[in-house]
């Protein structure tokens, strides 16, 4: 017997003693993608994954997301932000200082405390919200240097899979895939946020 298959016979003798893994499965309508845009069980999919990532969820109609973004940036100690050009002006809250992106330098983008955007899709199964640069969302650089980022995401926005996104996005768009605070890990696994862009991510999203 060589001493490949001693250790092999020792990885079988190990399994063999070792208790079954559990496997959870998703329900079938789910992993085939049949639920609809928005459909509260993919809203609390999202609401969940997103919360395992470190981001904070916050549900609002429509008509208290001001009220609710300014709820986060008092929270959050924030007093200057920055927002797209498009953002709905019913977004925008009044309590702190807003300033609307016409191609602020990136140094002054920096001094900010916060950004607040919309998106452009998410996905539930991965937590994963995408940006398009598109105008309430703006250029991607305003998403990544303030220290915190707040984004809306209306409910009929969130799909099931990644390929429903897809389908969503237009081609040549500059995309921003974000998936929880930034993050990231060293050799030690000692994890350090805001690497590669902000450290603190809250998700709005509307009721519609």
């Amino acid at each position: 017997m060589t001493a490949r298959d001693t250790v092999l016979a020792r990885l079988r003798t190990a399994l063999a003693a070792a208790p079954p893994v559990p496997v959870r499965h998703r329900p079938a309508h789910r992993r085939q993608g049949e639920l609809p845009p928005g459909h509260p069980e993919l809203v609390d999919l999202l609401a969940e994954r997103l919360t395992d990532y470190r981001a904070r969820v916050h549900r609002a109609a429509d008509t208290a997301v001001a009220e609710t973004v300014a709820g986060i940036l008092a929270a959050e100690g924030a007093t200057t932000v920055v927002v797209p050009p498009g953002l709905p002006a019913g977004w925008r809250p009044g309590e702190v200082e807003v300033l609307i992106d016409d191609e602020l330098p990136a140094g002054r983008l920096a001094e900010l405390d916060a950004v607040v955007t919309a998106a452009a899709v998410a996905v539930a199964e991965t937590g994963t919200i995408v940006l398009d640069a598109a105008a309430d969302q703006g250029r991607r650089v305003i998403s990544l240097l303030p220290d915190l980022h707040v984004c809306v995401v209306r409910a009929e926005q969130v799909v099931a899979t990644v390929p429903e996104a897809v389908a969503r996005l237009t081609p040549g768009r500059a995309l921003t895939w974000i998936s929880g605070p930034s993050a990231t890990s060293d050799i030690e696994l000692n994890r350090v946020e805001g690497v590669h862009g902000p450290r603190r991510l809250h998700v709005v999203v509307t009721d519609g």
